[in-house]
């Protein structure tokens, strides 16, 4: 006999696919079958039900999959905003007891209240912080202007070379106003106090948006905006007016935008940069050459409606997708898919390919393991989603993106089609500007934008200078270097040196290779 919750779907059902009525029809009975579960407290049957992953197919050696991954993929500085992030209808109903929740291992209540996430990281109630806080003490360097200099310093302080007399040591006081292991004793932290007071509110705000990560809160924030209205404009003046007329849910807690806005960074800078509402524009940061790239970008990305159909007489021809590679990508490829989904909220009317390159698109996506196979009909080992949203597809390759442009495997290049991004790839840093040498000339000669980013407007800088100094004369700038209206408001601290704090896509610019009207030789004479 077919549960209620079956009967209740099969209309929809029957619109779809065979594999996607196949997987939804599975989904609902495990649905009904978990409520269940739960109103007879059963616990073994809401771990079971807990347990169902989404399926996937291999075709041609390429792995489709059938639904959007699981809240499971996160960037790894947010390691438990995976088990909040989840829609709506499955975070709004819920009729196991405590008694079922707490044998299935989700909490019946908050571990931290909201009044009470300041903890220090040594003695913190998380178990992975006081980890991070043992990782701090073994790697970070104490830095009392007393010590030499034994390492690289990402913030590019002063050091007083010459009175440094003592050996480099490891931090391992901890600061009572922030909670973080800042200077290797007490004395050094006192004779540095005034210098600490700049970055200390910093610092304690890192700590309780990390203790509230892990509270076990409900995080109403990650509930996202659906497809925006024919007829409603979105105004990307801030992230409010961003957020108020996409619809979203209200969020009136700093603390709660500052979670939200940690994620929705990376699609949003992406788009506050292409869309034909951006807030850059000739008269704000915008070049003329860049004013010509973008625009050709926002013709494919903004097609005028053609009044096409499911008929037979309305069928249009369509442009193909507008690809963004996204170079480099770490982090970024394992944001959960609803956030990437709205960057095609922005764009409803074109298709959008999204393909994350680079040796480690692959981090916190251990699910996904083991890779496809390369085979001839995927030489690369793509793992491909389709079904993410309706007009949006992304693809994960692991490897160089200079290893494939030799192969001309994504060639031709249009720059009606195609642009390039590069989240916070360190170009000028000496551990990753190598990396880099081969890969710019090739980036150059597709003449796409190239849309880039910086932690810091210190990192930014140097980003820019390393491209002058490796292609001078060579490209075009296409938006002035400058603080990104849509960073990430939330603060991270780097575990190897805890004065260096930084705001996820805090700079953003945009550049291409130079495009040459008319060349003009040396040996004409001039009558």
């Amino acid at each position: 006999m077919a549960l209620p919750a079956d009967r209740a779907v099969r209309p929809a059902l029957s619109k779809l696919c065979s594999q996607c009525s196949t997987f939804t029809a599975r989904q609902s009975r495990q649905g009904a079958a978990f409520l269940q579960s739960a109103h007879q407290r059963s616990v073994s049957s809401i771990r079971g039900a807990q347990s169902s992953s989404s399926p996937s197919t291999q075709v041609g050696g390429i792995t489709r999959t059938i639904s959007r991954p699981t809240q499971a993929s996160i960037t790894s500085k947010l390691p438990s905003v995976a088990a909040q992030s989840r829609t709506k209808a499955s975070s709004s109903t819920s009729f196991a007891t405590n008694e079922d929740l707490a044998g299935s291992g989700i909490p019946s209540k908050p571990i931290l209240e909201q009044d009470n996430l300041f903890h220090s990281f040594t003695n913190s109630p998380i178990p992975k912080i006081r980890q991070r806080a043992a990782f701090i003490r073994q790697h970070a360097s104490c830095p009392h202007h007393s010590h030499r200099p034994g390492q690289f310093s990402e913030t590019n302080r002063q050091v007083d070379t010459e009175s440094g007399s003592q050996p480099p040591k490891h931090v391992d006081f901890e600061c009572p106003d922030c909670g973080i292991p800042v200077y290797c004793s007490e004395q050094h932290w006192m004779d540095d106090y005034e210098k600490h007071l700049e970055i200390c509110d910093t610092l304690r705000q890192i700590n309780e948006d990390d203790h509230d990560l892990h509270s076990g809160r409900h995080f109403y924030e990650f509930n996202y905006a659906g497809p925006q209205m024919d007829d409603a404009m979105v105004n990307m003046t801030n992230w409010d007016t961003f957020m108020y007329t996409r619809q979203f849910e209200a969020v009136n807690d700093d603390r709660c935008m500052r979670q939200a806005t940690r994620l929705l960074t990376y699609p949003l800078t992406i788009g506050s940069v292409l869309h034909e509402l951006s807030p850059y524009h000739i008269r704000n940061r915008l070049t003329v050459e860049g004013l010509k790239s973008l625009t050709a970008l926002r013709y494919t990305l903004h097609p005028p409606k053609t009044g096409g159909n499911e008929s037979i007489k309305g069928l249009r021809p369509e442009a193909p997708p507008v690809r963004v590679f996204i170079l480099g990508a770490r982090a970024e490829s394992s944001l959960p898919r609803d956030a990437w989904v709205q960057l095609a909220h922005l764009f409803p009317l074109s298709r959008l390919h999204l393909i994350f390159i680079g040796p480690e698109s692959m981090m916190n996506r251990d699910d996904e393991f083991p890779l496809p196979p390369r085979t001839p009909e995927n030489p690369y080992g793509a793992v491909v989603e389709d079904r993410v949203w309706p007009t949006m597809k992304i693809s994960t390759i692991v490897d160089y993106y200079h290893t494939i442009h030799k192969t001309g495997y994504f060639a031709p290049h249009d720059p009606y089609f195609d642009c390039f991004v590069l989240f916070h790839p360190g170009l000028g840093h000496p551990a990753s500007s190598h990396e880099w040498e081969e890969t710019l000339p090739m980036l150059l000669e597709t003449k796409a934008p190239i849309i880039a980013t910086g932690y810091t407007q210190a990192d930014m800088e140097r980003d820019v200078e390393w491209v002058n100094k490796k292609a001078k004369g060579e490209f075009d700038i296409l938006m002035e270097p400058g603080e990104n209206i849509f960073r990430s408001l939330r603060w991270d601290l780097n575990d190897l040196d805890p004065q260096d704090v930084s705001a996820g896509n805090w700079g953003v610019w945009a550049f291409r290779g130079k495009r040459y009207e008319a060349t003009v030789k040396d040996n004409v004479i001039a009558v």
